[in-house]
């Protein structure tokens, strides 16, 4: 086996290791958040969200589906960019941390450069793909044969 095939095979192990590590946060928060809309909603609803059980369902499908997409590289470009979308959207209803002070802003201000760090995340995992052992690839080869 050459280098070149080694490192191949070491990138696609490396990219669904990340994509495990990465969705399987959003799969449990997404299951968590469905499994209990109403506490979910309320939660927005005290932040200031406007039709709170509206957007409790959007999110925490979003969360979840997009969990699930990233875990299987399952139209992984696309789920990246939805992905990006929701943190984004989270980060900007959850953490706030410019409206805390002291140790409640630290903590926020930790969780907000958490969260721009998982968009880094899906960035990347835009611009590679799945990977060899993502569903992408293999309903690729599928079309191809």
């Amino acid at each position: 086996m050459s280098n070149i095939a080694t490192s191949e095979s070491r990138r696609d192990v490396i990219l669904l290791l990340g994509r495990v590590a990465l969705g399987a946060i959003f799969v449990k928060s997404g299951l968590q958040k469905l499994m209990a809309l109403s506490a979910f909603a309320a939660s927005l609803a005290s932040r200031g969200v406007p039709q709170s059980s509206v957007w409790a369902v959007v999110g925490a499908t979003v969360e979840f589906v997009g969990g699930i997409l990233i875990v299987t590289g399952l139209r992984t470009r696309e789920a990246s960019l939805l992905m990006v979308l929701f943190v984004i959207v989270a980060t900007g209803i959850s953490h706030r941390y410019w409206e805390f002070a002291d140790a409640a802003r630290r903590l926020q201000e930790s969780q907000f450069f958490k969260n721009l760090s998982i968009i880094g995340g899906f960035v990347l995992l835009c611009a590679t793909g799945s990977g060899r052992f993502g569903l992408d690839a293999l309903l690729a080869l599928r079309k191809r044969n």
